[in-house]
């Protein structure tokens, strides 16, 4: 173990070495644009692996609610890095036509991340689940007659994180009618997450919960050692994101307008792919090794992060360089985008409310994604010829989505029921066994 962990944590580092040598040397302005976010996207490619191994070994010294708490942040850190970079040039320039387009990029990357999220993490990692279970056996697959039929059983107790998704996928409907992102926005998305917080800590959480790779061989130095580890994975991959985050998104919009492409399509899909290519490489590994349930798992939990902190912090970050308060501004393709994002979100958690995705359930769901892109891409790029406007493509993906997770719904009523009443249950047993406890009490 000591050897695989010490290779993984050195290609990990070396994947931002480049960018140390750009940045303190100032090479930056003499590369190509391509080398400049070539560099700058492998720093924060390796600065992702390198947090995520430090908070999970932290998790073996701090309370437990420090440890969600900065593993939830963490998740949406590298995404979080470029929203905010284009929430606050947006706050900047507000009032101009630089600062209208940066708050559209700030919506673009946010809708992009968590598309993506789902579109080929939770689809392509059940179809990978399913594929790997044929040469490994993987308690959460079950083999099933019929077509394509094979499905991914899930951890049961994820059912709160799926309702709390659901909650905060109906909020995000409501989101551009109210003129941009404002702060009801953030007080209820962001509220909801304290909320599952809250209830997670007060519920029965296993303190010795088993980790693998890395963060098992840190967590056997002795903790002295492991506090100045971790504490150091965390100050130097701060420093590799904070530095290589605003070069690498300016780098692809640049590079899009340079192909003539637009450059909210460049940081709606180019961007997130770098910055949740950690966390998916991360499960495949944990797939790989008959770890589906928690890979899953894991993906679940990241979108519910992405979906309440990440919309609902960027106000604050907007408010914050406009000097007062204001909401963020976003054009009318940019409600399109956050429709069809709610609305892909809406159609994947009805496949999920009776714990098991199947392969074709994986497929369709990957399907609607790559078709809404590449007819995108075309429509912008002038190969597809349709009749309607690339917003008007937006709401008709939209109507498929919802018509789809309706009749989904409909169809496993009793199912959502039961992962409702269950949420309830949870939610009500925390909060009235914490009101029950007596003062004072450990």
């Amino acid at each position: 173990m000591r050897r695989q962990a010490l290779g993984a944590i050195g290609g990990a580092g070396a994947l931002t070495l480049p960018w140390i040598v750009t940045y303190l040397t100032g090479m930056a302005h003499s590369l190509s644009t391509g080398t400049v976010v070539l560099v700058s996207g492998l720093s924060v490619l390796g600065a992702s692996f390198l947090l995520a191994w430090g908070a999970e070994t932290a998790e073996k010294d701090v309370p437990r609610a420090f440890a969600i708490a900065v593993l939830a942040v963490l998740a949406v850190a590298p995404e979080y890095a470029v929203d905010a970079l284009y929430a606050w040039n947006a706050g900047i320039h507000a009032g101009t036509e630089r600062g209208v387009e940066a708050g559209n990029l700030a919506v673009a990357n946010m809708t992009g991340a968590n598309r993506i999220l789902i579109g080929i993490g939770w689809a392509g990692i059940a179809l990978f689940t399913v594929f790997r279970s044929e040469s490994a056996d993987d308690p959460a697959v079950e083999n099933r007659s019929g077509f394509l039929a094979d499905a991914v059983t899930l951890d049961r107790d994820i059912g709160l994180e799926i309702v709390f998704l659901f909650l905060a996928t109906l909020w995000a409907f409501l989101v551009p009618l109210g003129g941009g992102i404002d702060i009801l926005d953030m007080a209820f998305l962001v509220g909801l997450y304290v909320a599952y917080i809250a209830v997670v800590l007060k519920g029965d959480v296993d303190p010795d919960e088993a980790h693998v790779g890395v963060p098992a061989y840190l967590q056997r130095f002795p903790r002295p050692y492991r506090a100045a580890t971790v504490i150091g994975l965390f100050v130097y991959s701060g420093l590799m994101i904070f530095t290589a985050v605003e070069p690498f998104a300016h780098g692809l919009e640049q590079l899009g307008q340079n192909v003539g492409i637009p450059s909210f399509f460049m940081i709606q899909w180019i961007a997130p792919l770098a910055s949740e290519s950690p966390e998916l490489i991360v499960v495949v590994y944990l797939v790989n090794k008959a770890r589906s349930t928690a890979g899953f798992n894991a993906l679940i939990s990241s979108k519910l992060n992405q979906w309440t902190l990440l919309i609902g912090t960027l106000v604050v970050v907007y408010s914050i360089a406009l000097g007062q308060y204001g909401a963020l501004p976003f054009d009318q393709k940019q409600s399109g985008e956050i429709w069809l994002t709610a609305a892909q979100s809406f159609f994947a958690i009805s496949l999920l409310v009776n714990f098991e995705i199947s392969v074709r359930e994986a497929i369709v769901l990957l399907v609607l994604f790559l078709t809404q892109v590449l007819s995108e891409f075309l429509l912008i790029r002038g190969v597809l010829e349709l009749p309607i406007s690339d917003y008007q493509l937006l709401l008709v993906f939209t109507g498929v989505y919802i018509v789809l997770g309706l009749a989904l719904f409909v169809a496993r009523r009793d199912a959502l029921g039961s992962i409702v009443r269950q949420s309830v249950g949870t939610v009500t047993d925390a909060f009235s066994s914490s009101a029950d406890q007596p003062r004072g009490a450990d």
